[in-house]
């Protein structure tokens, strides 16, 4: 016995669904009109309307006459309009207000100060980079309202005493300067909470008065020659962040637990062969980035992956130089160099951040384009 094959006449099935479709065209036209009649969709468009003015922070008297909610898309753009121009206004009016107390000079012509700043010493932040300025002048001990130095990628190589009489500086950052040494005075600015002297090459210890430093939190001394973890610093019993990357270190001190809230602590590039155990006390401690290349000994509990603490090993890549196709080496200055090495551990642990478990280790390679 053969399959069964049923046959249709193709038309009659085509006239069967076009009257389908007509009819359901009609029902959806016919419920749009009673949609629109309908007092609901009137309520949902005054709801979502209200909302919206809400959201965006505009009073319902503006919109809300003797009960009845203006709807006019109109009235919502102008409302905006308005509201924006009043906060450009106030945004323009509080910069002009804050930059009245805020000192700003870059560029490689200025090679002093002006003469004019001595007579503004109701200065509360001095922004000074880029420049070939090299000294710091004495009279900054008269800007007793003064918060924020900073001074970085200039050419100063002296800070004078008179610095440790601001009383209310919260942040100094002189950075890839010139520096050999930090005044002991500094040790003066008790309420000091953030110190970078990164990348000056040349420093090689802190001065013990800055024990006297209880509020800081920050301490930045990258890309210099410190063969120890200075004494001050292990007394700054507040600090949170700390960054020795980039110096001569053969090892740590065994008291580094003295650091209770220390939360970063950075050590690429140094000549550690092992970590001590009292890393381990450091409850606090959540990011420790180490160069793996002379390790040896370290905890294994750093390694651990149930712990909260992020332990990173980096492995540096072995070339020194940079040369070109024609076999001219490329000239890079110290200074510049060690700026590419901070700009790329900086993005490299804002990554970390993002990450819930972090690699065993990772290896920098460096190159360059020439164009």
């Amino acid at each position: 016995m053969g399959h069964k094959v049923v046959v249709f006449d193709i038309s009659v099935v085509r006239a069967l669904w076009e009257t389908r479709v007509k009819k359901h065209k009609a029902w959806q036209k016919k419920e749009a009109e009673r949609l629109e009649k309908s007092a609901l969709e009137k309520i949902k468009e005054e709801w979502n309307f209200v909302a919206e003015c809400r959201r965006k922070g505009i009073p319902q008297a503006v919109y809300c006459k003797n009960g009845f909610v203006d709807t006019s898309v109109r009235l919502l753009e102008k409302i905006e309009r308005n509201s924006l121009t009043r906060q450009s206004l106030l945004s323009k009016e509080r910069d002009k207000r804050s930059s009245a107390f805020v000192f700003e000079l870059s560029g490689e012509q200025w090679t002093e100060l002006p003469d004019s700043l001595k007579e503004q010493t109701h200065l509360k932040e001095w922004h000074i980079s880029n420049t070939l300025i090299q000294i710091i002048p004495t009279y900054i001990e008269l800007f007793q309202a003064m918060r924020i130095l900073d001074l970085p990628k200039n050419q100063i190589s002296h800070l004078p005493a008179e610095i440790g009489r601001l009383k209310n500086l919260r942040e100094l950052n002189v950075s890839f300067n010139h520096l050999k040494s930090i005044p002991p005075e500094l040790g003066g600015c008790e309420n000091l909470e953030k110190l970078d002297c990164s990348g000056n090459l040349e420093l090689t210890e802190l001065p013990f008065e800055l024990s006297n430093l209880k509020q800081v939190t920050f301490v930045d001394i990258a890309a210099n020659k410190f063969a120890s973890v200075p004494i001050c610093v292990l007394r700054m019993s507040n600090l949170q962040w700390l960054d020795i990357s980039n110096n001569s270190l053969t090892d740590l001190p065994q008291d580094i637990d003295r650091l209770e809230e220390l939360q970063t602590f950075i050590l690429y590039k140094n000549k550690l062969t092992y970590l001590p155990y009292a890393l381990l006390n450091l409850k606090k401690l959540a990011l420790l980035v180490v160069s793996g290349d002379h390790l040896v000994e370290l905890p294994t509990a750093l390694c651990d992956s149930s712990t909260p603490l992020k332990f990173v090993s980096l492995m540096d890549n072995p070339i020194d130089n940079t040369q070109c196709e024609d076999g001219v080496e490329v000239m890079e200055s110290e200074q510049d160099r060690q700026h590419f090495d901070k700009e790329f551990l900086k993005a490299y642990i804002e990554d970390l951040k993002e990450r819930e478990s972090v690699p065993s280790y990772t290896t920098k390679v460096s190159f360059s384009l020439q164009l």
